[in-house]
């Protein structure tokens, strides 16, 4: 159940990280191939003679500086020759520490900035989601000893983007190990790759729980802690799941939402400001191609997508503005929200630093959009910081009530 069919991870050590290498290697070609198309547009803007050329013709140079820009192309595409030091640095992590904390961190980072390309390239870098636990991946026979050690009731711990689940441990502090600890709930954490659209996660975690739910005759209860972008994943998975007439839903008995931005992130926006800014010049429109290195995870928390129906009539980084459907909180769950300010005051804009307080706690001036969260289930502290929500103290007293622990 919880296996991918191209999923390469059940490897050696060392197969593993030669797996590995091999998707960097990858990654740096593409990498060069279009840091080079980014410099010949730039050369073709600022080039005294570009007025000459017809739009059409502007998409290749002919003379010395073409036959430069195709040999660069040529070389790497033939050799792979790496130039890139961030992309070296990975190399070595992966090579000389294939199963440390950091190299999964590392590739957690990396997925959420290009995740979708590295599932689309089949890059053996992109991460396969997997229900685990202490960075291990749970097979069916260990997802059955939690469950009848827990006598069927679960705690499903989902991360936020660019992370993976060990980071859940920060400080030395698991909220998801601590309830478990506190409540006799068998913790299993979510991995997946955060950089994939939100509604194609929300498809697999759907598929995931439902497998699990099918694992067993006993009647299973599930809970579900989620910080930032994993909220959205459960919703999403939720509206799938009904929609494709799951189980699992019915077994679904709470949904925690910390920090996460059921109506977008403020600085996911400000991306799409600079989108428009740079792409509004000729001489700046090569490096709007910059900006728009990062994922369609990152980009879904432009607004807070969650359903297909959000993002796939429009160009995602296209200033379109907000383009969603509704999607209300399910009527059988009840729902809870924790939102925070980095600040001393609570009206600080840009709230937790990447999530604004109301679109934590899912408030919209729109009635529609509004997820109506009963203010009994909302939590709003001050001084803590979009991290610091894994870790505060207060925030688990307040998880500790919530899921009525003594």
């Amino acid at each position: 159940m919880n296996d991918s069919p191209k999923d390469k991870s059940h490897k050696s050590p060392q197969q593993y990280s030669n797996f590995k290498l091999h998707g960097v290697g990858r990654l740096t070609i593409d990498a060069v191939l279009a840091v080079t198309d980014i410099v010949e547009s730039l050369h073709k803007r600022i080039s005294p003679l570009s007025g000459l050329y017809k739009k059409s013709e502007e998409e290749q140079l002919s003379g010395i500086s073409g036959l430069v820009y195709r040999n660069i192309r040529s070389v790497t595409e033939l050799v792979g020759k790496s130039i890139d030091a961030p992309l070296a640095a990975i190399s070595k992590t992966l090579a000389t520490q294939p199963d440390s904390t950091s190299t999964q961190s590392l590739l957690a980072a990396l997925n959420g900035v290009l995740g979708d390309y590295l599932v689309v390239s089949d890059n053996s870098l992109a991460i396969h989601m997997h229900f685990r636990k202490a960075g291990q991946i749970l097979t069916d026979e260990q997802l059955l000893d939690v469950i009848n050690q827990s006598d069927g009731k679960l705690l499903i711990m989902l991360h936020g983007l660019c992370m993976n689940d060990l980071q859940w441990c920060r400080e030395g502090h698991d909220h998801g190990a601590e309830l478990a600890r506190e409540s006799g709930m068998g913790a299993i954490y979510l991995h997946y790759n955060s950089g994939q659209h939100i509604s194609d996660n929300g498809k697999q975690f759907a598929a995931l729980l439902e497998s699990l739910v099918d694992l067993t005759d006993r009647k299973l209860e599930i809970n579900i802690l989620a910080h930032s972008m994993g909220g959205l994943v459960s919703r999403s998975a939720f509206h799938v799941a009904e929609n494709s007439g799951h189980k699992w839903p019915d077994r679904l008995q709470k949904l925690v939402f910390l920090g996460t931005p059921h109506h977008g992130a403020a600085l996911e926006k400000a991306g799409n400001w600079i989108d428009l800014i740079l792409g509004a010049h000729s001489y700046t429109v090569p490096f709007a191609r910059l900006v728009k290195v990062r994922s369609s995870g990152i980009t879904d928390l432009r607004y807070g997508n969650v359903q297909e129906s959000d993002w796939h009539t429009t160009e995602r980084f296209e200033f379109s503005g907000d383009q969603r459907l509704p999607l209300p909180l399910p009527d059988s769950v009840r729902c809870f929200a924790v939102a925070t300010s980095a600040k001393e005051s609570i009206n600080y804009p840009l709230g937790d630093g990447l999530v604004r307080i109301k679109s934590a706690l899912g408030e919209h001036q729109n009635s529609a959009f509004n997820l109506q969260i009963p203010d009994s289930h909302k939590w709003v502290g001050t001084h803590i910081n979009h991290m610091q929500l894994l870790n505060d103290p207060e925030i688990y007293q307040v998880l500790k009530k919530w899921f009525d622990i003594k």
